[in-house]
Formats: structure tokens, sequence, C-alpha cells
């Protein structure tokens, strides 16, 4: 897996915060990490972006962006309005090529949801992944609601014949309701995927050291880490 595009089912659902959970579960691995952007929306040219703050919380990997726009919008709505080139997917699928090669794993973080346009003509992260022959992790929320969108992100997937390694939950919350819950069987079985982790509730809030050691107990073996689906769904389903 020497590329992995993230997605997410929307926006503000822990996409970033599991980019440097992946992030840091490698390291601890010992593999090499870059973190590429597709398109940075809502910051300035000298305020810290998501790749930055990946960064911060997992340590010593290699960051980049294709481009980054002032205002929080969709990529193409911000590069419009900026007068700016928006960006390409191609740009996108050659910079993480580049880093592919002297890394041993590239994580591709989209901006907001999978169909999110890079440009006028209906470019997006699927594209992207689609030329680079990606997998492409879905990060969701956990509770009410997210099951109509993880559906169909995943069938947005296999309608284009890309991989959907699994789901991760972006956002456990620590009393979790009854819909939460219950999606812990109901996601993979929307998606068509396993689970392969679930990210705390605030874990963008603890110190770097401890978001490193504790990253791995997060997240499944299929991404480096330890965390075991049935064991948690027994303890936290209804």
């Amino acid at each position: 897996m020497p590329v992995l595009v993230i997605t997410g089912t929307g926006t503000e659902i822990g996409k970033t915060v599991v980019t440097a959970a992946v992030a840091a579960t490698a390291l601890a691995a010992g593999r090499s990490v870059a973190v590429l952007k597709a398109a940075q929306t809502g910051v300035g040219p000298d305020e810290p972006g998501d790749a930055r703050e990946v960064a911060r919380l997992a340590g010593a990997v290699t960051t980049a962006e294709v481009a980054r726009f002032p205002e929080p919008l969709a990529p193409a709505t911000a590069a419009r309005r900026a007068g700016r080139a928006p960006v390409r997917p191609h740009e996108v699928a050659e910079a993480a090529g580049k880093l592919a090669t002297e890394h041993d794993l590239v994580l591709v973080e989209g901006a907001g949801g999978l169909l999110v346009r890079f440009d006028a003509e209906g470019g997006t992260l699927a594209d992207v992944a689609g030329l680079l022959g990606a997998p492409v992790l879905l990060v969701a929320p956990a509770g009410l609601g997210t099951l109509n969108t993880t559906e169909l992100t995943a069938r947005e997937l296999r309608f284009r014949g890309l991989e959907l390694p699994g789901v991760v939950i972006g956002s456990w919350p620590g009393a979790p309701d009854l819909a939460a819950r219950c999606n812990l069987a109901d996601l993979p079985d929307v998606a068509g995927a396993p689970l392969l982790g679930a990210v705390p509730a605030g874990a963008a809030a603890l110190p770097p050291p401890a978001f490193r050691s504790a990253a791995p107990h997060w997240l499944a073996p299929r991404l480096e880490g330890t965390w075991d689906a049935e064991a948690f769904g027994r303890r936290e389903a209804p």
C-alpha cells in the first residue's frame, strides 16, 4: 500500500486526525511517511494547514500541499473566487507518485468528501485515486445520518472500480448514543467493507507523544495497528 487516499463522508468528521493516526502508526512500525494535502482551503499563506497538523500529532512525516486557497470553500469554488488556477487530479497524482519514490507510505488527504470538485471540469479525489490505482480509506462519523453518506460513498467507489479497504470512525464519543452503538454493526454492512478503527473524540487535543503512543490502539492490523473490531463491538454495542 505505497499510496493510501483518505476521504470522508463530509467535512469536520475527523479526517485529518485519522490521517495523523495512520501516519503515527506507520511511523511506529518503522515506515517512512509522507502526507500530501490535495487542496487546502480556508487558511492563509503562512497559517498551518491540515498537513502540518498531521505532522504535529504524528511526528517526523514529510508534508506537502498541491495548492491552498484562503476561503473555506470547495476547492473549485475557492480557486475561482481567489482568481487562481484550480487543482487538477493529474497534478495531485503526480505529486503523490513522486513522494512514493522516496517514502514507504504516502497518505493523500482530500478536502471534504470524495466528489468535492477540484476544478470546473469536475475533477475529484476519486479521479486522483483512479490515476494512482490507490485504495481509498473512508472516514465516517459515528452517529445518526452516517449510514446514508457512507453507503453512497462506498457505492461510488465500487462504481469506479476503486478499492475500499475499510471505514474508520473519525470521532468516537466518550458516551455514545444508541445510534452510534448500532452503527458499529451497520457501518460495515452498508459500506461492504470492514471497520478498521475508531479514533476517540478529542484525540487531537492530546499531547503529541500521547497521541503517537495511543494511535496504534485505534486502528486495525490492516492499518498496522492493534484495534480489534469484534472486541470493540462487544464492549460498545447495545
